[in-house]
């Protein structure tokens, strides 16, 4: 049995087919054009996967295939060589970097320490002597007697936890440290204790690797590199929209965030029914979690069915109700002319909604929204998640037990989170496409499961989504402007390693790309991408 290509991926299960048809790409301009006369309906069924025609790029046949191709026995090997681009060798490219003398730098990276004579206890190759550089941006160690040289290029972000370690086996003068890694690896490292002295390994280690947490700023701030690309104008969210048809008679690209006194955690460029009025906003804002009001993530090019975003409402233990909420839903139904029905869906679990609840949060009832069906989809919290990757971990680092792997795998969880993750985006994109039936998506802030819904959903019912500028795209407003708190659930910068607000939320996600990737051809870029 292959082993995973990487430690993200590793417990995703890849594989079946690499067939299976997607959409083709979109045109210029990023809309398909309108079907021609005599061609299949968006929702019809045809016998092959690859008969089917969509003005989206939607295949929703070949993401329910997907799904249960997800939880396949067989682990993938890495992807070829040839399908790597020039620019992402040249990254990953450790021999030119083990030719250096120094530690290769980044404009605007310094050397904060270098430590002759430290040794890395690899769990592969065994203990390997060499160079250790600290600068404020990674950990770079060098070997000095192996031919070709041993290079280990640890990036600070990537450190969760750096503990003294004793390190007696290797003399009485020794002592060591070692790195618990957000990547699944621990690092282990013994050098002279004189060394650690006069030079500081474990402090450098830890004031650079949390700089939030030891009053410094992060790296980013101080990187001087420069791009013939402006990234901050990679994503436009008003070209974005003009891209998907908007604004038109039903929806209106709004502004009423541009100083963010709606919602804090909402991009300043909304997209609303052209019928409400800003003070109706503001009542709903007010109903809805940290003010996440619903708004228009996607709309279909033709049915007009959309897919919008937000958060619980407020409706707690006694189902406090909002006039406007209501009408407001009902809008976002009546834009779409296709369907008499909206269907909401809840990412949580319904006993944890329950519980939400009784704390003031809580779910819209169908006795408020006689118009709405509400789905719950069962997906677990970010604490499950959480430990569910830290036994992914224990199982694929150092090392795999071959014997037990598939029920070790099983016995975290991890695929099985995976596969409700992409459940659940084929049931939205399914209702967009062949129920041409608006949605409603939300968890209970909206920044976390939401994200990961819309964003999976997008991509398989959209082709633009699936280039690598529209995969860009897709980051930028999904995850960036509607607020996934990255920097908390990464633990970025910080020292806390118990944080009980970290979580794998963005991973998930990408590791339900790679899923995506490995099963369709569609994808303009390739799985290594994700990984």
């Amino acid at each position: 049995m292959d082993r995973p290509a990487a430690a993200a991926a590793a417990a995703a299960a890849a594989a079946g087919s690499e067939g299976g048809g997607g959409p083709g790409p979109v045109p210029a301009g990023g809309r398909r054009p309108p079907r021609g006369a005599g061609a299949p309906a968006a929702g019809s069924r045809q016998p092959s996967v690859e008969t089917l025609d969509s003005p989206t790029g939607s295949h929703v046949e070949w993401c329910k295939q997907l799904i249960a191709a997800t939880i396949s026995s067989q682990i993938s090997g890495s992807v070829t060589s040839e399908n790597v681009s020039r620019d992402y060798k040249a990254l990953r490219d450790g021999n030119k970097l083990a030719q250096m003398e120094e530690a290769p730098l980044f404009p605007g990276e310094s050397i904060k320490a270098t430590v002759k004579d430290v040794m890395y206890i690899c769990p592969f190759v065994g203990a390997v002597t060499g160079t250790l550089t600290v600068t404020d941006f990674k950990m770079y160690f060098k070997s000095v007697e192996r031919d070709p040289n041993f290079v280990l290029d640890v990036p600070l972000g990537v450190i969760s936890r750096v503990e003294k370690i004793g390190a007696q086996s290797h003399g009485d003068n020794s002592c060591g440290i070692e790195i618990v890694c957000k990547d699944m690896r621990n690092l282990r490292l013994a050098y002279k204790q004189e060394e650690q002295s006069k030079l500081g390994i474990f402090e450098n280690l830890n004031k650079h690797a949390f700089p939030l947490s030891n009053g410094q700023t992060l790296f980013a701030f101080n990187y001087k590199e420069k791009f013939p690309i402006n990234g901050w104008k990679v994503y436009d969210p008003v070209s974005e929209y003009k891209r998907q048809g908007l604004p038109n008679e039903s929806w209106k690209i709004s502004k009423v965030n541009s100083s963010y006194e709606l919602c804090d955690t909402y991009p300043a460029v909304i997209v609303v029914p052209t019928s409400v009025k800003d003070d109706d906003l503001s009542k709903v804002a007010a109903f809805r979690a940290k003010g996440r009001v619903p708004v228009l993530s996607w709309i279909h090019p033709e049915s007009q069915a959309t897919i919008t975003r937000c958060s619980q409402p407020l409706v707690g233990p006694n189902d406090k109700r909002c006039k406007e909420d209501e009408k407001y839903l009902q809008t976002i139904m009546d834009a779409n002319a296709q369907s008499h029905k909206l269907i909401i869906f809840d990412a949580r679990q319904n006993s944890v909604a329950d519980t939400n609840k009784a704390k003031g949060g809580g779910y819209e009832s169908e006795s408020a929204y006689p118009n709405a069906e509400l789905v719950f989809l069962e997906i677990h919290n970010i604490h499950v998640m959480r430990e569910s990757l830290r036994k992914l971990k224990e199982i694929v680092y150092p090392s795999i037990d071959e014997a037990r792997w598939l029920s070790n795998v099983d016995g975290t969880h991890w695929l099985e989170y995976i596969r409700m993750l992409l459940a659940g985006a084929v049931r939205i994109a399914d209702k967009i496409e062949s129920g041409k039936t608006s949605v409603v998506v939300h968890c209970s802030d909206g920044w976390d499961r939401t994200a990961q819904l819309t964003s999976l959903a997008m991509l398989m019912l959209d082709s633009y989504y699936r280039t690598i500028k529209g995969f860009e795209a897709l980051i930028e407003k999904e995850w960036i402007s509607f607020g996934h708190r990255f920097a908390l659930r990464v633990g970025h910068g910080n020292d806390n390693h118990a944080d009980a607000d970290r979580s794998p939320i963005f991973l998930q996600f990408i590791d339900c790309v790679w899923q995506m990737t490995r099963q369709v051809s569609d994808f303009k870029y390739i799985s290594d991408l994700t990984v």
